[in-house]
């Protein structure tokens, strides 16, 4: 079993962008963070202006897209993207 720690004090999401293959968050430590779109469909099929409408929530510790009904936490991006590796 792999543990992982997280400080999630410091996963505070300042931004969201995207490539044409990665979803990218940018942290308020300095940190970004990137995964494949296809580990998110929803994302993935989205239009630009749909991918652009997105807003934090729990004070910055995730990102939802109402448009998408899609939400990604800091801390379960982090956990996933490690595991998958």
């Amino acid at each position: 079993m792999r543990t992982v720690a997280i400080d999630v004090e410091n996963l505070n999401v300042r931004n969201v962008w995207f490539n044409a293959e990665k979803v990218y968050l940018d942290f308020q430590d300095g940190r970004t963070m990137g995964a494949p779109l296809a580990w998110f469909p929803r994302l993935q099929n989205a239009t630009d202006a749909q991918r652009q409408n997105w807003r934090l929530i729990g004070r910055g510790y995730g990102v939802h897209w109402e448009d998408l009904d899609e939400d990604l936490s800091a801390e379960g991006m982090f956990l996933f993207t490690k595991e998958n590796v």
